[in-house]
């Protein structure tokens, strides 16, 4: 049985909160095991990174097509690989393996002379902020369980993401917007724990904003300002007496103060969102039309929007209308594919870096996977998954700009100079951000976790 000042409170929900509990990171919040989990708070040490875009490109993009050249396998193309190749042994159905070559032409950029394919001429031209990492390797070929690594460090397990660790660590800079927002048309591989908190407070799981029209439903209030005000304040006063007359209750409080959020974001929100504030000059750069609320550009102008008011972690996932960069069937989708990003990526970059917030926010560039340098087929037209060796970028705050980290073997089969696990990639994200990845932890059941179970290593040499 309900007491009357709960019967009133549950009254007062129904009336003023429906309408305006806009997104499922301010939902979750009502469940925080904390009196206030979104609290900003300080890193382990000085950093110079206060927030994250995370730009992932799922299906896995061929490293030996984009960033990784390897003349090498252009010159081999069509040599058998032998079915007893360390590489190839253990992967079922393949009795003939054929070296296939790259199918676009790597040409040297900026005055640190980074080479990269024709299919990124754009991000090319900004090789000289970029620490391009070609050494990445993962421990599953499946998508799914790839995927799932690179968010969560877990490659079987629901465990929390990348970006609720660090709103976690960091706590939020803006009470009117979530800390954490995943910008994607659809959803990828893993679903909703790709961004989900999993054991960590709720306030910290990612906001999923979908491209549109209206990229956050019911964010418009069903009754008058005024009146909303109204019935908030004596919902937290109804609220506060219920606080008083018991001992501290910090789930309460976190729900008293997920209301005012929700209130707010009523404001926040559409202002994020309103890109008709930005000039033809600078939709133009991101590869949009004045009024259009599609394609991986809006979802990269939305991203420097959201982090410049104050959002600590931003997730893009190319999930476009062209599909992802699983490239089975032929390599040639990836045309389209890097045709979609190149651009509005460079945009990014470049805008960050002229407004100064490229010294202080951190662009992360992947994908689960890297694709095969060999088929079944000397002229196979696609590539097969490839978790033992991929490509990856950091650009931004703390990041040594304008370097190469790593190699693969002369055709890209396998990582051999400076390998990079997505362990070790985390780290060093985390490293950036303030974070010793080891001191990063939340007690569950008896342990404590943290994003890089038991592994990671910082990746020094791409730390300015």
């Amino acid at each position: 049985m309900l007491d009357q000042s709960t019967a009133h409170r549950r009254t007062f929900l129904r009336s003023s909160v429906a309408g305006s509990m806009l997104l499922p990171g301010i939902v979750q919040q009502l469940l925080a095991d904390d009196a206030d989990p979104l609290a900003e708070r300080e890193s382990h040490f000085p950093a110079k990174a206060k927030r994250v875009i995370f730009l992932f490109m799922t299906g896995g993009v061929s490293h030996v097509d984009t960033f990784d050249p390897k003349p090498a396998l252009a010159r081999d193309h069509g040599k058998e690989i032998n079915a007893d190749h360390p590489e190839i042994k253990d992967r079922p159905g393949y009795e003939k393996i054929y070296l296939k070559r790259p199918q676009w032409e790597f040409k040297p950029h900026g005055k640190c002379g980074t080479e990269v394919s024709s299919l990124f001429p754009h991000v090319a031209g900004c090789v000289d902020d970029i620490a391009l990492i070609r050494s990445m390797h993962t421990s599953h070929s499946n998508h799914y369980n790839a995927t799932l690594g690179m968010h969560t460090g877990s490659f079987s397990f629901a465990r929390p993401s990348l970006g609720s660790w660090v709103s976690y660590g960091l706590g939020t800079l803006n009470r009117n917007l979530p800390g954490f927002v995943v910008i994607a048309p659809r959803q990828t591989y893993a679903g909703t724990q790709v961004y989900a908190s999993d054991f960590l407070p709720g306030a910290h799981q990612g906001t999923l904003v979908v491209p549109g029209t209206t990229p956050v439903a019911n964010v418009a209030p069903r009754i008058p300002a005024d009146r909303q005000k109204l019935e908030l304040a004596a919902l937290q006063a109804i609220n506060a007496r219920h606080l008083k007359s018991r001992a501290a209750d910090a789930l309460l409080t976190a729900r008293m103060r997920s209301f005012e959020t929700a209130f707010g974001m009523q404001m926040a929100v559409p202002d994020a969102f309103d890109f008709g504030k930005e000039t033809k000059e600078t939709l133009s750069s991101y590869g949009l039309q004045p009024g259009q609320t599609s394609g991986f550009g809006w979802q990269c102008l939305a991203a420097r929007r959201l982090v410049e008011r104050g959002v600590r972690f931003v997730e893009l996932i190319d999930t476009g209308s062209s599909g992802n960069w699983d490239a089975h069937g032929d390599m040639m989708s990836h045309v389209g594919l890097s045709k979609n990003v190149d651009q509005p990526i460079a945009a990014l970059l470049k805008d960050l870096k002229r407004s100064g917030m490229l010294e202080d926010t951190l662009v992360v560039w992947t994908t689960e996977f890297g694709r095969t340098p060999f088929n079944n087929k000397a002229e196979a037209k696609g590539r097969e998954h490839h978790p033992w060796a991929f490509s990856s970028w950091l650009a931004g705050a703390g990041v040594k700009p304008g370097i190469v980290h790593g190699a693969t073997d002369e055709h890209g089969l396998r990582a051999v100079e400076k390998p990079v696990h997505v362990h070790d990639f985390h780290a060093t994200i985390l490293h950036l951000m303030g974070f010793d990845h080891e001191r990063l932890t939340y007690r569950h059941a008896g342990r404590d976790y943290r994003l890089t179970d038991v592994e990671g290593h910082v990746v020094r040499e791409v730390v300015a």
